[in-house]
């Protein structure tokens, strides 16, 4: 599934015209990027949200050789956030295999095929981290089982455990291991049913950390990730420059 239903503020004035998903890196859509990428690494099929300007990526989507592979999932009326946008379109996936999940303005250096080998059979979702240095952490234990959420600067803790959110510890005393999240994310349908309770718009990472005591949720480490946020109209040039360099697999 590929998010693209955001409303693009950060790339302001091009996004007053057009649709992130269709802002061009080196003269191609991110949408088309995206897409190309994980089709050279064995994808074929592909979930893409619309919201902002949506009739524009229908109808790109429409025009371009890989439209027999997409299906369209449509939050006009309302923009549901990660995972509220995940949960309405559960019905256009068509069977149990894992979901990867990819924002549309988010270049980096994964190999999709080694991503996919990580997700085990027994895992409800993996979550693709790094060692990188941000305000808010993800909690794991030494398993790599998802334990919470901090805030490096406030000091504020999440998690369904309490003995987490009381002292920061694992349950056997433990400094828990922090890892920052990627976005990228690897989700099996299985835990769609948990999504029931939630309401139509939430964030995926709420989603995670509300079921991780009920789930098998996990983070998987690539120490080399290297990611290129598309957000900011200064940031063109420099995602082209991404694009050229060697370490980014198409």
């Amino acid at each position: 599934m590929i998010f693209a239903a955001g409303l693009g503020t950060r790339l302001k004035p091009l996004t007053d015209t057009m649709p992130k998903a269709l802002v061009p890196v080196g003269g191609k859509p991110l949408l088309d990027i995206v897409v190309g990428r994980l089709q050279a690494q064995g994808y074929d099929r592909f979930v893409v949200n619309v919201h902002h300007f949506a009739q524009q990526i229908i109808d790109h989507v429409a025009a371009s050789p890989y439209a027999p592979l997409v299906r369209i999932s449509d939050e006009r009326e309302q923009l549901l956030e990660t995972g509220g946008g995940l949960k309405k379109a559960a019905g256009l996936f068509s069977d149990e295999a894992p979901i990867l999940i990819h924002n549309v303005d988010i270049l980096d250096n994964v190999d999709y095929g080694w991503f996919a080998r990580q997700h085990l059979d027994d895992e409800d979702a993996v979550l693709l981290v790094s060692r990188r240095t941000t305000k808010r952490y993800l909690l794991f234990d030494n398993g790599m089982r998802l334990m919470g959420w901090k805030n490096v600067e406030t000091g504020e803790v999440r998690s369904p455990y309490e003995y987490v959110r009381r002292t920061g510890l694992s349950q056997y005393g433990e400094p828990l291991n922090m890892f920052a999240f990627s976005g990228i994310h690897s989700f099996s349908p299985r835990m769609f049913p948990l999504m029931e309770r939630f309401p139509d718009r939430f964030p995926i990472i709420d989603f995670y950390l509300s079921t991780c005591h009920r789930a098998r949720i996990v983070g998987c480490i690539k120490d080399d990730l290297r990611l290129m946020d598309v957000g900011k109209l200064d940031t063109l040039e420099q995602a082209e420059q991404f694009l050229s360099s060697e370490s980014v697999i198409f």
